[in-house]
């Protein structure tokens, strides 16, 4: 319809509105290509960028699960290492304790020894005075009983007598 007013009234070709349309259908169909292609190079632009931000982020997100298996090995690791350190430290306090009760035990050994050697002499020194004080009171008891009962002849009898068996022994 609009075509068919168009045909029959050439004054549409002399009104602004027709040239307005006219040109700006010859714009967008002229303008539209190039509209349309730096509209599709900002929109590839913005996709590209986004694109490489996802690969950053992706390659991101590796490097964080890389180092967070790395670290999880490290404290596994350090974790063995704990326990092998725990574990040595509990022999060696094993160890030294076996060694201390034995240092203890010798000690005490060594100690019992010498108190016995100790007791061993005081013992035998007092059978000695014992036997010292024994042989003074026996001798000062014959000295006694020698005086009381040898007169003056019956002793120098004895003494030559004693220093005859002096004399024999010596030879």
């Amino acid at each position: 319809m609009v075509f068919a007013a168009i045909a029959a009234d050439e004054s549409v070709f002399e009104s602004p509105e027709t040239w307005v349309a006219v040109a700006f259908v010859l714009f967008v169909a002229l303008a539209g290509r190039a509209i349309w292609r730096a509209v599709a190079k900002m929109l590839d632009a913005r996709a590209a960028r986004i694109g490489a931000e996802l690969d950053e982020a992706q390659r991101l997100r590796e490097e964080a699960e890389a180092l967070l298996a790395e670290y999880q090995r490290k404290q596994r690791d350090a974790k063995n290492e704990a326990e092998s350190i725990v574990a040595q430290a509990r022999d060696e306090a094993v160890r030294l304790r076996r060694e201390a009760e034995e240092n203890i035990r010798q000690t005490l050994e060594r100690r019992e020894r010498l108190a016995l050697e100790s007791i061993a002499q005081a013992e035998e020194k007092a059978r000695a005075e014992v036997r010292n004080e024994a042989v003074d009171v026996a001798v000062a008891a014959a000295r006694r009983i020698l005086a009381e009962t040898i007169d003056e002849k019956s002793g120098r009898a004895l003494t030559d007598r004693a220093i005859a068996e002096v004399e024999r022994s010596l030879q």
